[in-house]
């Protein structure tokens, strides 16, 4: 759905995207990750053509981006932009309004998400009488109330109690499987490993990494395991396919020890030289998640 090739924008001294190319499916969840002021706001920007590329090209759905495109496309920004003295039905029914909707239309589709998102009581209140978070889904009804094709959404949890962000975050699934395609930028890994399909990690300006998250998390895979026990504690001697990296004794006369393997051996091999000498409880894969692959991959870029 999407295609960003080569983006470049510079702001006086400061180069915000330096050939920045990345690829969106339609139909994805997109995560686009970062620390602060690594460029993922300026790219979400150009995106939704509020600014422009010093160089590079867009494409949506094969065609080069241009205005055409906006009505397809939902964007809530990081810094909201609702307007504090104005009741919130009303404009709600005016951002439809300029996406195309008619006042009708526009008027069921409302009503159908104040009573979704228990906000119903919200129609005559103003933006200003409202709680950051709840602002937040006011404006999140403003996003995809046209039910856009593309949904841009930076930092999407921002202002959330847990509760309501869990409410957010289903939502952004059930669009999804309705068909929409998700881009949104986050700070919050555990969103990641929950929403996304695929990923970009951006810092200092420049994309390191991208793909999606199970290539990436199975990328980093390091041949390390979770053994849990019963029974007496075993003294290794060397002679075991894995070495120890830690170890934990609970109250119930099991143990749990972290290995990693040696030699070219396999899982299976550890079970081979455990199950004699032991009952085994669970051996299991420990994968790196996103959040240590991303403080991984910035740390080694700083």
């Amino acid at each position: 759905m999407l295609s960003i090739r080569n983006i470049v924008k510079q702001y006086a001294g400061h180069r915000a995207l330096n050939d920045v190319s990345l690829e969106v499916e339609s139909g994805q969840i997109f995560g686009l990750l970062g620390p602060n002021g690594a460029g993922k706001t300026s790219l979400i920007r150009i995106v939704n053509q509020i600014t422009a590329p010093d160089s590079g090209e867009i494409y949506f759905n094969g065609e080069k981006l241009d205005q055409s495109h906006i009505g397809r496309m939902g964007y809530l920004p990081e810094e909201r932009g609702l307007y504090k003295k104005m009741e919130i039905g009303e404009q709600m029914i005016y951002l439809a309004r300029l996406k195309g909707l008619g006042r009708d239309e526009a008027n069921k589709r409302l009503k159908y998400w104040f009573e979704k998102l228990g906000i119903e009581t919200w129609w005559k209140k103003k933006i200003e009488e409202l709680s950051k978070g709840m602002q937040q889904k006011a404006q999140f009804v403003a996003t995809v109330l046209h039910e856009p094709d593309l949904i841009i959404l930076d930092e999407p949890f921002s202002g959330f109690d847990p509760v309501n962000a869990e409410v957010i975050k289903d939502e952004i699934l059930e669009l999804n499987r309705k068909g929409a395609t998700i881009l949104f930028s986050t700070h919050r890994m555990e969103s990641v490993e929950e929403l996304c399909d695929s990923i970009a990690l951006i810092h200092k300006s420049e994309k390191i990494l991208d793909g999606t998250v199970k290539n990436i998390r199975n990328s980093y895979r390091n041949d390390t395991y979770l053994v849990e026990y019963t029974g007496a504690l075993l003294n290794f001697d060397g002679s075991q396919p894995f070495g120890i990296i830690g170890e934990t004794i609970s109250d119930d006369d099991s143990h749990t020890i972290r290995i990693k393997l040696t030699d070219k051996h396999s899982s299976n091999d550890v079970l081979q030289y455990l199950i004699p000498k032991t009952h085994i409880n669970m051996l299991q894969e420990v994968i790196p998640s996103m959040h240590e692959i991303f403080i991984e991959k910035v740390n080694h870029i700083a």
